[in-house]
């Protein structure tokens, strides 16, 4: 006896319910099966490594802890367009723009400035479309070894801009070293 079934992709399948043999129905062939493949496991290499002794190597194209930069002068580079937010597929992201005072020329490049820049940690995915998708180069994902820290409090894992901003004495460093290049 055959059923059609359709699953929620719109595919049909067959699925076919024919007798089981005695064998089958006893699940010896399959319990044999997963003690071979238990077997194997047991004298293959460990992945397991001791973290704090041992760091695990990254890859070179690994993506880090979000960041948002500054320009030369020491000036935020977001403006507040959004992009980011729109193409994070996790909704990790939310921002919440304001317009720039006329004393704050010195803390923000354009008229329009992220006054809540607020990432989710706990729902990021770290694929790095917010850094592709910023067209004022303001989102990057650092290279460095820097994780997320662990916690047991879901509120340290929201990122605001006290923690994402730049510090301005790198800042300044990297204008420095741009500058003699």
């Amino acid at each position: 006896m055959s059923i059609e079934t359709i699953s929620l992709s719109g595919r049909k399948k067959l699925v076919s319910h024919k007798e089981m043999s005695f064998l089958e129905r006893m699940y010896l062939l399959a319990i044999v099966k997963g003690m071979i493949i238990t077997i194997k496991h047991l004298f293959t290499r460990k992945v397991t490594i001791q973290y704090p002794e041992q760091v695990r190597e990254r890859s070179p194209v690994y993506r880090g802890q979000h960041q948002l930069k500054r320009d030369e002068q020491g000036r935020e580079n977001c403006t507040a367009c959004g992009l980011c937010a729109l193409s994070c597929p996790a909704e990790a992201i939310t921002m919440t723009a304001a317009e720039r005072k006329p004393d704050e020329k010195h803390l923000y490049r354009e008229e329009k400035y992220a006054s809540i820049y607020e990432i989710n940690m706990l729902r990021c995915i770290f694929c790095g479309l917010c850094e592709d998708a910023c067209p004022k180069d303001a989102v990057y994902l650092t290279t460095s070894k820097t994780l997320v820290a662990s916690s047991y409090e879901r509120e340290d894992f929201i990122y605001g801009k006290d923690r994402l901003v730049m510090p301005l004495d790198i800042a300044m460093k990297n204008a420095q070293l741009k500058n003699a290049n």
